[in-house]
């Protein structure tokens, strides 16, 4: 497995672009399944996640065809409805293409996805939401099972334990809009990639209205057509990249983003002490001489994001005090802590939150990486450290980022890949 080499005590200058968004372009490459005519999708970023959803849909009978750089042409002429277990078990976003599936067959056999160890993340709402369109669900040898011989609309409740699904809400989404009748979505997730797939989607020729919101109203029509579509800036790419300028005592500028989608995590990076400076769609990162310790708690969009949770502790250990961050989303999320202790981070955890003393130095050391945003913290803090860090495991990192380590290199920062064997 490949490793990073990164020695700290730089601060990141520069600009750096912003990929398009992980979290929108799964759903919406699953969504071309819902038609015969080709789909064109653009801002598509180059991660490993999206080489597995290719994997997919070509397993499924789709088309899919590389026209440039981030763009791609999909075309599910004729497809099946069964998602191999050896594709879809390497990712859980791979479960959004039971929608589509049972959309346009009226029938779906997808296994259980994989991906990163971070608390449980049933797939109970997905299924739940099925069988209000009318399907009948079954679980056998590590498949879910779906047939509907007709699907009809429906008014579904989709609030967690956790809050709302977003995956959910997607998958809910693009089976309703070939549904006979109207679906209505209750506590549906908000967050703007569920917008981004609705606008393909509604590009598409779909009826939807109320993304965004906790209601979302879908009325079904009998047939999708192609469409062409970009992907919105990745947000929590540009938390990310955001938060790495501040640790660093950098001076960034971040290009192709979307700070309305980052309201809770510019919120609290401002009242740490982080200057975000916007000239229209350009953002200039830098920091005061002293950060302030911060009290956060993640939220369901629009609150602080969970996969910033990781990230932020980073910063934290930057910050003379103490600060604390309370985790409500994911029960498993804070593995990266005892890594983070490896490299000299004062973090104790109680119950759901994590209390940082910060402004202490961190010094170098091989750390291992347990999930995608657990990777990009521990890049940030081999960053910020003194000596070199080497990240190991980094594959959970090239799911999430498009080539972090090209990005970095390009404001200053002295960062290696290491091929593994």
């Amino acid at each position: 497995m490949d490793s990073l080499l990164i020695k700290g005590g730089t601060p990141l200058k520069g600009e750096v672009e912003i990929s398009g968004a992980k979290n929108s372009v799964l759903p919406i490459m699953a969504a071309t399944l819902l038609t015969s005519e080709p789909c064109v999708i653009r801002r598509i970023p180059d991660l490993s996640d999206v080489i597995f959803m290719t994997q997919i849909l070509e397993s499924l009978g789709a088309t899919v065809e590389r026209l440039g750089e981030g763009e791609l042409r999909v075309q599910a002429k004729k497809i099946k409805s069964v998602g191999d277990y050896e594709l879809v078990r390497k990712m859980r976003g791979s479960i959004c293409i039971m929608g589509p599936l049972l959309g346009r067959l009226r029938k779906a056999k997808v296994s259980l996805p994989g991906g990163c160890v971070i608390g449980a993340r049933p797939i109970d709402l997905h299924l739940k939401g099925m069988k209000g369109l009318g399907a009948s669900i079954s679980i056998k040898e590590g498949y879910v099972n779906a047939r509907a011989p007709k699907l009809a609309g429906n008014e579904i409740f989709l609030g967690g334990r956790s809050g709302p699904t977003v995956l959910g809400t997607a998958n809910v989404m693009m089976a309703a809009a070939l549904a006979e009748g109207v679906t209505i979505i209750h506590s549906a997730a908000c967050e703007p990639e569920v917008v981004d797939l609705a606008d393909f989607l509604s590009s598409m020729g779909a009826k939807i209205h109320g993304a965004g919101s906790p209601t979302i109203t879908i009325t079904g029509v009998k047939e999708l057509h192609g469409a062409e579509h970009d992907v919105i800036p990745d947000r929590i790419e540009t938390a990310t990249f955001i938060i790495a300028a501040a640790a660093t005592n950098g001076d960034v500028t971040i290009k192709g983003a979307r700070l309305d989608h980052l309201q809770a995590v510019v919120d609290k990076l401002e009242e740490t002490g982080v200057i975000l400076e916007r000239n229209g769609p350009e953002i200039r990162v830098r920091r005061k001489r002293k950060l302030k310790p911060i009290d956060v708690t993640t939220q369901p969009y629009a609150g602080f994001p969970t996969d910033v949770q990781a990230q932020m502790s980073v910063l934290m250990t930057q910050t003379p005090g103490i600060s604390i961050i309370t985790e409500r989303i994911f029960e498993s999320r804070f593995m990266h802590v005892s890594e983070l202790a490896r490299l000299g981070a004062d973090i104790s955890i109680e119950g759901p939150s994590a209390i940082i003393k910060g402004g202490a130095p961190l010094s170098g050391a091989p750390v291992m990486a347990s999930d995608l945003r657990a990777s990009a913290a521990l890049v940030i803090a081999g960053l910020v450290a003194e000596g070199t860090t080497q990240v190991n495991r980094i594959y959970h990192l090239d799911r999430g980022y498009e080539k972090i380590d090209d990005k970095l290199r390009g404001l200053g920062a002295k960062i290696e890949r290491v091929k593994g064997e």
